[in-house]
């Protein structure tokens, strides 16, 4: 078995469901002291996050990743125990094997061969680990980037792990990502009975256009790295439950999904425009959960690309598609940010499951970016 599958197994077995760590960072930072890096541990609240560093000069390469998992869900569903990892036909079996305790291991492995051969690499290398991605995320890396600009401690290059692969490891590389803007709708009118609409104000007939117009609206026309920004509603909620009684309010939850193409504000603002003019009696609450980012070509992407094709002997996509990461904490520091990781087929569901082949090949292509970028 090779080091970087026991040492993936071994955090699997620690069953971290967020925002619970259950030792995987001592784990973690027991490897790391002994290669030489001075470690930090930050806690935040009810969040353990430690930052790891190795050189005190030069340029910063940082691996950023969670020890967090989501829950198992239902047990019996699972054709093994979610934290006694376990082999079968090549795969390994464990809640987080791909989301992301399968990179963590072989981001580990990578430093270690690393620093075998060049005990005096340029610049640094540094961990930015977190127990707080697959919850709320906010005692997790976004208080850690914090501390770090508060002492003007700079990553010029940052590797987050999430899987980011599609078909074959490698074949995918997310160099940034879409901003993701909640809003909270809630529009008022008059209750009453049905047989006597003429008493009443149905909040449902009031919201029905204006959301018709929402969703047909073009917000942009996206760019080279992104799609066109998105519209979407998620929750529609309204009436009491009887077939008789026009309700008294409607509630509406939607997501934008945004380009760099425009802002949090300027879509807040065509929002409350729309919203506006159909003369709706409404409040509206807003959380943004990140803005979009981009790494361009350039030495981090050069690097990264580099390596997946030394060891796949494959072509890489670069894409931005996807949810939210911890990269959107990490990227408005100026840091290069990409995220690389095994496939995520099965992230977040029942019978989750990585490649073991795949987390030595993930380890080697981490290896070839440090190569190159600190050597």
């Amino acid at each position: 078995m090779s080091i970087t599958l026991e040492l993936a197994k071994d955090l699997i077995s620690r069953a971290s469901v967020t925002p619970e760590d259950a030792g995987c960072q001592d784990v973690m930072i027991a490897r790391l002291q002994a290669l030489g890096f001075s470690v930090e541990r930050l806690r935040f609240d009810d969040v353990d996050n430690f930052w790891a560093r190795r050189g005190d000069s030069g340029d910063v390469l940082a691996f950023a990743g969670h020890t967090d998992v989501v829950p198992a869900g239902p047990l019996a569903e699972w054709s093994s125990d979610p934290f006694k990892p376990e082999i079968r036909d090549g795969l390994l079996y464990g809640r987080g094997s791909a989301d992301m305790k399968g990179s963590l291991a072989a981001m580990i492995t990578a430093c270690e061969r690393f620093i075998d051969t060049h005990p005096d690499h340029q610049g640094s290398i540094a961990f930015l680990i977190t127990s707080d991605e697959e919850g709320p995320s906010i005692n997790g890396t976004v208080k850690v980037v914090e501390h770090l600009e508060n002492r003007h401690e700079k990553i010029k290059w940052c590797l987050v792990g999430e899987p980011s692969s599609s078909q074959q490891l490698g074949d995918v590389i997310k160099n940034g990502r879409r901003g993701s803007l909640n809003g909270y709708l809630t529009v008022s009118g008059k209750q009453g009975h049905v047989a006597y609409p003429q008493l009443a104000d149905n909040p449902i007939h009031r919201l029905t256009p204006a959301l018709t117009e929402l969703c047909a609206q073009e917000w942009d026309q996206g760019n080279e790295f992104f799609p066109p920004t998105t519209f979407q509603v998620s929750n529609l909620n309204s009436g009491t439950g009887a077939e008789n009684v026009i309700p008294g309010t409607v509630t509406a939850k939607f997501n934008f999904r945004f380009s760099t193409e425009t802002t949090d504000e300027e879509l807040k603002r065509s929002v409350h425009s729309i919203l506006d003019k159909h003369q709706l009696n409404y409040e509206l609450q807003w959380r943004l959960s990140g803005n979009p980012f981009i790494t361009p070509p350039g030495e981090l992407v050069n690097a990264a690309i580099e390596s997946v094709r030394q060891v796949v002997g494959i072509d890489t996509e670069l894409s931005t598609s996807g949810g939210t990461s911890d990269g959107r904490f990490i990227a408005p520091t100026g840091a290069q940010v990409l995220e690389l990781g095994p496939l995520n087929a099965t992230i977040h569901q029942v019978n989750e499951c990585v490649s073991c082949d795949d987390l030595d090949k993930l380890s080697q292509m981490y290896e070839g970016i440090l190569e190159r970028l600190l050597t």
